[in-house]
């Protein structure tokens, strides 16, 4: 009798175990159906009306982006607004919907390109993203790091963590959108550094192929290196601004912000680096000046 009540608690243990690997399989495949399911829809949906004006004030390059894409691209920002969280610190008292729509629309134009073709799986980079957290003005962090000494203190005026953060500075971000062709968006430059991070933080965004990443480094790597030179020689008047000399991630995220604010600048003075962020973004801002 031990014995048969033994195999038969053996065998409900198999069949649970059976059901517990099963449904482990199960889950993941059901939250990412119901992922697909929920971005179809608000791809579908796009921006309100109040929405699309206030872009149309506030944002300078939401009117050149084309008749053609701008659901696509309506359809980004929505899920984009829909899916992050907004914080307001430092003493802000809340975070306006205009607030959330300069953000997101600065942060989606870095995958817009790509979603003409692949349409919402390209903003998957920013899937590692939960909160967006806002500051009236430069904020000063105290974090400790392999290069920083304990304790130390560091005004800031973005930041981007792999972790799931993403801090700004309000004005700023403003300061970035008004001044549209100074070189500097600290939006764009936090959004590049999502990009990169979606692996390892070395200035290689996540690429298709081989190929590309072979193309990648054949213009990357020597442009870096006259950046560093010119920074080290004392030239002040660089392109692609002197902080992208830091190393290899922020030099990526200083050549994003001069690709989308001084393009021809950067085409005639490092035109295969501008060659292949066209190729990466699959847009060529040169076209909207």
């Amino acid at each position: 009798m031990t014995t048969i009540v033994a195999m038969e608690f053996q065998g409900w243990l198999a069949v649970t175990a059976v059901s517990v690997i099963a449904m482990i399989g199960i889950v993941p495949l059901w939250s990412s159906m119901r992922r697909k399911s929920r971005r179809d829809r608000l791809m579908s949906a796009g921006l309100n009306g109040d929405s699309r004006s206030i872009l149309e004030e506030k944002v300078w390059f939401y009117g050149l982006l084309g008749d053609s894409h701008r659901g696509c691209f309506d359809g980004l920002m929505r899920i984009f607004i829909e899916e992050k969280r907004f914080e307001a610190c430092g003493g802000m008292e809340s975070v306006t919907k205009e607030m959330q729509l300069i953000i997101a629309a600065q942060a989606c134009l870095l995958v817009f390109g790509r979603a003409i073709d692949e349409g919402w799986k390209a903003i998957t980079p920013y899937d590692r993203l939960d909160s967006i957290l806002i500051y009236p003005s430069a904020f000063v962090a105290k974090r400790a790091g392999e290069h920083i000494e304990d304790g130390e203190k560091s005004v800031l005026l973005g930041e981007s963590w792999s972790t799931g953060s993403l801090i700004l500075a309000w004005d700023s971000v403003m300061k970035g959108l008004i001044n549209r062709e100074d070189g500097h968006n600290v939006v764009m430059h936090e959004f590049a550094h999502q990009l990169d991070q979606t692996d390892v933080a070395d200035g290689v965004p996540d690429l298709d192929t081989g190929r590309d990443l072979a193309l990648w480094a054949h213009a990357f790597a020597p442009a870096y290196e006259r950046l560093v030179d010119e920074v080290n020689d004392g030239r002040t008047n660089t392109t692609i601004d002197d902080y992208g000399a830091t190393n290899a991630a922020e030099f990526f995220a200083v050549s994003v912000e001069t690709f989308f604010e001084k393009p021809r600048q950067l085409r005639e003075d490092e035109p295969e680096l501008y060659e292949q962020l066209k190729r990466y973004f699959k847009l060529d801002p040169e076209e909207w000046r």
